[in-house]
């Protein structure tokens, strides 16, 4: 899977990050970062999270 990171300025003017995988379908959206270097920071704990990150079920079952 090669997806990839886009940086882009939202609606307000404020920098976000989204996931993108490889048919460039959008799989998560960050919260607003006041520049892109706050952005890139956010980038880099995504990765590092993703990486070693158990994963926690919230859903509910019935």
């Amino acid at each position: 899977m090669a997806g990839h990171f886009e940086v882009f300025t939202d609606n307000g003017g404020s920098c976000r990050v989204r996931l993108v995988d490889e048919l460039g379908k959008e799989l998560a959206v960050s919260i607003p970062f006041r520049d892109t270097d706050a952005a890139a920071r956010g980038i880099y704990a995504f990765r590092e999270i993703a990486a070693s990150g158990l994963i926690e079920d919230h859903t509910s079952r019935f």
